[in-house]
């Protein structure tokens, strides 16, 4: 007799028979989208230092970098980055493409310390592998994409109570933050603005992986742009993609950087595994064994997130830790150094 969640007739070791063409395709791309969006974030930095030392800094409010080719190029990177990532959810399940967006960390930490001369503290190093294991381990038990023959599928898949019950808690209580948590605490707690990019996000991953498959049905010779639901989903995506942007710039304008990248991270990550595994049934597909392997693989790479992160400023003469990653924006810039929250922002930086 089958363990419990496998076919009749197949054991688990049947379960390992490895990927499917279309999840390396995926994993291919979600990696060369990592390596790309990495890179660009040092290219983008060189060219900003390059423009900024013939001209008025970024920072300071000047557009010189815009006459740079070098900062151009990362921007190139970026968007070539930003287009595999795309593509890879049309092959690839969200659960398994999702955290490797960790990778560009490890990546841009690696470029910035050999580049840019960034020293990477020990602890980050060990961060980096801990992403690398979570990654590993995630990959190799992945589920199988699931076969889609047209939009309509996905329509079907996205219109079941399930996920209509959960897009409606995801709506209400994206606007239940926006009107009332935000007006009084989205200056001083982080959650406030990324809980709505990482509620708002999930759907939007979502919605990309429909126009994904769509598309990608369309090039093999099945046509589905006639199909009003590819342009729904098309609507939606605008939609989701503006609101997230929106409220992620306004997190990433008031909080420091350090701050947000991780949490971030963690929150729009596992609501998006959540929303797969509702509207895909990812692991309807797999053994009690593979969910929790890969459960395992995605705390290892939260591990080895906030590890990076924690003690990308720290330096090993004398042991001391910049305050920087503690403290909002606005705040770090002004040279204050009070003592940070990493979740609120203190009142007494706001006053002068």
């Amino acid at each position: 007799m089958a363990p419990p969640g496998v076919p009749p007739g197949r054991s688990w070791v049947d379960a390992y028979r490895g990927m499917s063409a279309d999840n390396i395709k995926g994993l291919v791309l979600a990696l060369s989208s990592s390596f790309f969006i990495g890179a660009s974030f040092i290219v983008k930095k060189k060219g900003l230092k390059k423009a900024g030392s013939s001209g008025v800094r970024a920072g300071a409010g000047g557009y010189s970098y815009l006459y740079e080719p070098l900062w151009w190029t990362g921007m190139i990177a970026m968007i070539v980055g930003e287009i595999a990532n795309f593509a890879a959810y049309a092959f690839a399940p969200a659960i398994l493409v999702t955290p490797l967006g960790a990778l560009s960390i490890i990546i841009s930490a690696a470029l910035a310390h050999i580049i840019l001369r960034e020293r990477l503290h020990i602890f980050g190093i060990l961060g980096c592998i801990l992403c690398v294991v979570g990654s590993i381990t995630i990959v190799l038990h992945a589920p199988q994409e699931r076969e889609i023959d047209s939009v309509k599928e996905v329509w079907d898949l996205a219109t079941e109570p399930a996920f209509l019950c959960y897009a409606t808690i995801v709506i209400a209580a994206a606007f239940v933050i926006i009107f009332h948590f935000i007006p009084k605490y989205g200056q001083t707690h982080v959650l406030a603005y990324l809980g709505v990019c990482s509620l708002v996000g999930s759907l939007s991953v979502m919605a990309v992986k429909a126009l994904g498959i769509a598309l990608k049905l369309t090039f093999s010779g099945m046509n589905q742009l006639i199909y009003p639901q590819t342009w729904a989903f098309t609507i939606m995506v605008a939609i989701c993609v503006v609101t997230q942007m929106n409220y992620l710039n306004k997190a990433l304008d008031t909080f420091n950087t350090a701050v947000v990248s991780p949490i971030y991270y963690v929150m729009f990550t596992s609501l998006t595994i959540l929303a797969s595994v509702i509207m895909f049934k990812d692991w309807d597909r797999q053994n009690p064994t593979q969910i929790v392997t890969e459960m395992c693989g995605f705390v290892t790479i939260l591990s080895g997130t906030f590890l990076l992160h924690r003690t990308k400023d720290m330096v090993d003469a004398g042991g001391t830790t910049s305050l920087s990653m503690r403290l909002p924006k606005h705040a770090d810039e002004d040279g204050l150094t009070p003592e940070g929250i990493p979740l609120k922002r203190q009142e007494s930086l706001r006053s002068p």
